[in-house]
């Protein structure tokens, strides 16, 4: 199926419009807090990985492109490629590599269910919480997994349950008037699709990989430099949170984010707990 000019299964139709409209476009012009926020997990993804010059890796769901740069250093002389459903989030992953004078980058949009990625040309595939997105996962890692080289390594990170994610619970109980939310329909793509433990082993196993290992990580996850900057950038980004609130519950919802972030300020910034799974396997 063909929508939002590039060909998609049709189990990503609707992750293709949301990632190539709107909710894409905000992550694009909001890279910065996007990247700061999700920073502390840069160097484990890595360290998993543990690329080596001269490799080729392949990053899916690159988004704006911070990992695709580090596995694009790491890998020097060998390429690092980036593939993402956005348009606009690809065009500023390219940007920033090219400010950054990564000249082994290159940035792909399509989707990694069906993306014809050439046979057996990778050493190593990363992806940090972008797999939870797929509407089949399996489909996307199999398809990518044949791009691997035989004993090609892949690294997952996916997020853990919300209770190991406080940024989570807090602000969905803020801005739902503590309501919180509902849970997503089972398989369905979200951000915590695969952070049941044993599925995930499930899924990767299915899609043919061997040796697959589960661990657990947590680092702190920076909702914003202060809480102003914060507030602005989540409530532009979840504002669907609060749908259905009167203009009074809403201000009540904002004021018990704030101080939500408030009580999280540091000199670090305003840290909260957050865990993700760190899934490795390869390719028989």
């Amino acid at each position: 199926m063909r929508t939002v000019g590039i060909e998609v299964d049709p189990s990503n139709e609707a992750q293709a419009r949301a990632w190539d409209g709107d909710e894409g476009g905000y992550w694009a012009a909001n890279a910065d807090w996007f990247e700061g926020g999700l920073a502390a997990y840069r160097a484990p993804l890595l360290a998993s990985a543990a690329i080596r010059a001269g490799e080729s890796v392949l990053d899916l769901g690159c988004g704006t492109g911070p990992t695709t740069r580090d596995a694009a250093r790491a890998a020097a002389p060998g390429q690092a490629v980036g593939i993402d459903l956005s348009s606009q989030m690809i065009a500023e992953a390219g940007r920033r590599a090219g400010a950054e004078g990564l000249a082994n980058t290159r940035f792909v949009q399509g989707d990694a269910q069906i993306h014809p990625f050439p046979e057996a040309a990778f050493d190593v595939i990363i992806s940090r919480t972008a797999a939870s997105f797929f509407g089949d996962p399996v489909a996307a890692l199999a398809n990518a997994g044949r791009a691997l080289k035989p004993g090609g390594r892949l690294v997952l990170m996916t997020w853990q349950a919300p209770p190991a994610n406080e940024w989570l619970v807090e602000w969905s109980t803020a801005l739902t008037g503590g309501r919180g939310l509902p849970a997503p329909p089972p398989g369905a793509p979200s951000p915590f699709a695969l952070a049941d433990r044993a599925r995930l082993r499930d899924v990767v196993a299915a899609a043919g990989y061997v040796g697959v290992g589960i661990d657990p990580l947590a680092e702190p996850f920076v909702a914003g430099r202060n809480p102003d900057e914060a507030f602005r950038s989540i409530v532009g980004l979840v504002s669907w949170m609060s749908e259905g609130l009167s203009d009074e519950e809403r201000a009540r919802a904002h004021d018990a984010l704030r101080a939500s972030l408030e009580a999280h300020a540091s000199p670090a910034g305003v840290v909260y707990r957050s865990g993700m799974w760190v899934a490795t396997a390869r390719r028989p």
